[in-house]
């Protein structure tokens, strides 16, 4: 076990005082239902690798799983281990768990069984309900969540891009989508996750996704950014 994944261990098991509070107080622990129907199966037998990364399965599908992961993400796991899987600290900060075969089976044998100590649940199994489909495109979120500190860098930038896509929205007489993609693309390249998966689901790259010289394009782009922005505050 790595150092890092060694610190998530830990950190699950500290954890469990706040869930275990928050049944004693009868607060509801509901299970969200995931649509992975656009996923290609993964089989019943449970793998030990995620299969949805970009490198396996093509950006199309790649984009997908993270679109249907973000969803149960937020649906099942963001209550505990924090909006965009930044942690507010007293869950894991699951961005830091390694994108490689042993962060992959710490990271599945949680999702599938849960964690307990001294007979106490600390966290529920979430296997049989959600399923492995389910569990890779929430683990493919997770792990090309982009470096915060390093998005900050480019802040200002993105705001300024963010107002000029808005005017564009409105009149693109004078827009240049070629080199507003390129410059969004470039961003995206300079923001790394800290996972260590090689590239990172940035609101700059869904930003260039969305620009294709329409106004509509524009719109999105825009929007892509402000609400990015407005939660990396």
């Amino acid at each position: 076990m790595s150092r890092i994944t060694s610190k998530l261990a830990i950190g699950a098991l500290f954890l469990g005082g706040t869930l275990s509070a928050a049944l004693a107080a009868g607060l509801p622990l509901g299970i969200s239902q995931v649509d992975t129907g656009a996923l290609p199966p993964t089989g019943e037998e449970w793998l030990s690798e995620n299969p949805y990364r970009v490198d396996a399965v093509g950006e199309e599908i790649w984009q997908e799983a993270i679109k249907i992961g973000a969803s149960g993400y937020n649906q099942n796991c963001a209550r505990c281990h924090g909006l965009e899987a930044i942690s507010g600290g007293l869950a894991p900060d699951l961005r830091y768990l390694e994108a490689e075969e042993y962060g992959d089976e710490w990271y599945v044998e949680r999702f599938r069984v849960g964690a307990t100590q001294n007979g106490i649940t600390k966290m529920p199994g979430f296997g049989e309900v959600l399923g492995q489909d389910a569990a890779w495109a929430i683990r493919t979120y997770i792990e090309t969540r982009p470096d915060d500190q390093a998005m900050a860098d480019f802040t200002d930038e993105l705001k300024t891009m963010r107002d000029q896509l808005q005017v564009y929205a409105s009149d693109s007489d004078e827009a240049d989508p070629e080199q507003m993609k390129s410059r969004l693309i470039e961003i995206a390249a300079e923001i790394p996750t800290l996972s260590g998966a090689p590239v990172a689901d940035s609101i700059a790259a869904e930003a260039a996704m969305r620009i294709d010289g329409t106004p509509l394009g524009y719109s999105d782009a825009a929007e892509t950014l402000t609400i990015g922005l407005s939660a990396a505050k």
